[in-house]
């Protein structure tokens, strides 16, 4: 496509500003937009004719209440958008291919990807930021902050330390970490990090992150675990005080449908059977709530946990014992 200059470049830019106007309101009197692009009324009508040549579907008017409005067509014309509107599409997008939106998934990345090549370079980067810095388990989730998420999604893909404050018991600490993923999960943000006061890997809830700034001292990236299993083995487990692994004697698709993401991480073993890893806050309540899932099932870890369950089926039988078996009328 050629530049356009001189009185070409002109009319060009009139022409998408008056698309721009058009697409931020239901209707606009041919007054207004002369007024509002400093062109006389003839004018504006040009440029209508001009869109419409181009496709877009300008419906004109007359009388009380009258004017032009934008229209559906028979195929989506492109969209203009401020640097805000930019910045909360991309988020937006985030969301449906993290699985917010069932079946949205690769539909959002491809919208990223389209929205990323004709951004001006300031919001490129932050799109990709946030394209580039984001694994998912699970559906939809609780809102955050679009522009704490662009802050630590810029860190980790700029590799600077990034320090936020963040709840530890009663108290509030400052953290200093390297940034590695941001992980949406069924209910929430996380950011996967190496604390550097800790000397470990861990994951933090951005909901309760206060004061996210980025610093500009760069690090070399370790050697990191996967991310959106790290994040998940951590809510559904090792947030509690007691886990549990389990061989359940189903299809890991048919427990995963019974069981949200945030509360177990569920994994193949076969076709027919799959593990299942778990916590809680006691041990009873973890095999409570695999008992109730319907399966056939064997404990794999901890070794107590077999134990407890041979007390508890003998309570079961012993509860039963006086109670004559129901049979099945004939």
């Amino acid at each position: 496509m050629a530049v356009p200059r001189g009185a070409d470049r002109d009319t060009t830019e009139r022409v998408l500003t008056l698309l721009g106007l058009l697409q931020q309101r239901h209707v606009w009197t041919g007054p207004e937009l002369a007024d509002r692009l400093g062109v006389t009324a003839r004018t504006i009508r040009r440029d209508v004719e001009r869109l419409r040549t181009l496709g877009y579907p300008v419906h004109a008017s007359h009388g009380v209440g009258g004017g032009y409005q934008l229209g559906p067509g028979q195929r989506l014309p492109p969209l203009l958008l401020d640097d805000e509107e930019a910045i909360a599409t991309a988020v937006s997008l985030l969301a449906g291919a993290g699985g917010a939106v069932a079946g949205a998934g690769d539909a959002a990345l491809r919208a990223l990807t389209k929205l990323d090549r004709v951004l001006p370079t300031r919001l490129r980067h932050d799109v990709r930021a946030l394209a580039g810095s984001v694994e998912s388990f699970g559906g939809g989730r609780a809102p955050v902050d679009p522009e704490v998420l662009t802050t630590l999604a810029r860190a980790c893909r700029d590799e600077v330390e990034t320090g936020f404050d963040y709840p530890s018991g009663r108290e509030v600490r400052r953290r200093r970490v390297e940034p590695y993923r941001l992980v949406a999960s069924d209910r929430r943000w996380y950011l996967l990090a190496y604390d550097l006061d800790r000397d470990d890997w861990r994951s933090f809830r951005v909901d309760r992150m206060t004061d996210v700034s980025a610093r500009t001292w760069r690090f070399r990236p370790r050697t990191a675990p996967d991310a959106a299993t790290y994040v998940q083995q951590g809510v559904a487990s090792r947030a509690y005080p007691h886990q549990a692994r389990f061989l359940v004697h189903a299809s890991a698709d048919t427990v995963r449908a019974q069981i949200p993401a945030s509360a177990a991480v569920v994994q193949p073993r076969g076709s027919e059977r799959c593990e299942v890893l778990s916590g809680g806050g006691t041990l009873d309540f973890v095999l409570m709530h695999v008992l109730l899932l319907g399966h056939d099932f064997e404990v794999l870890d901890p070794p107590e946990l077999v134990t407890r369950c041979r007390e508890l089926a003998e309570r079961l039988l012993s509860a039963g014992a006086g109670i004559p078996p129901v049979r099945d009328k004939e």
